[in-house]
């Protein structure tokens, strides 16, 4: 699979330390989680509220990057960084969209 959302070395080198079944199971859980963390994210920005703006951006940013999701992991933090006060809604469209690629390509490879 030529992956363009996850780095491969970090996914495989997750799978090789923590097991397949384990990293499939986590896998799972960051796809329930994310689009909670999506949601946050977004409320926070529509309610200018600083804080849980940050909070939400940066789970969505470690656990992305636990994943090999660079690009999104990337993405996060520059929100994480930015706060709130310095995001636009075609920042948050684009992170939308890089999650939405990276989660199905991290399902792809999880089944594998």
């Amino acid at each position: 699979m030529d992956s363009s959302f996850i780095d491969l070395r970090v996914f495989r080198d997750l799978q090789n330390t923590a097991g397949t079944e384990f990293v499939a199971e986590l896998v799972d859980t960051f796809l329930e989680e994310a689009p909670t963390m999506l949601a946050e994210l977004q409320a926070a920005f529509d309610n200018d509220n600083a804080d849980a703006f940050r909070r939400a951006a940066h789970s969505l940013k470690s656990n992305s990057q636990t994943f090999g999701a660079a690009a999104l992991g990337a993405m996060a933090r520059t929100l994480e960084l930015g706060g709130v006060a310095l995001v636009d809604a075609p920042a948050l469209a684009a992170l939308q969209s890089c999650y939405t690629s990276a989660a199905a390509e991290l399902k792809d490879l999880a089944r594998v």
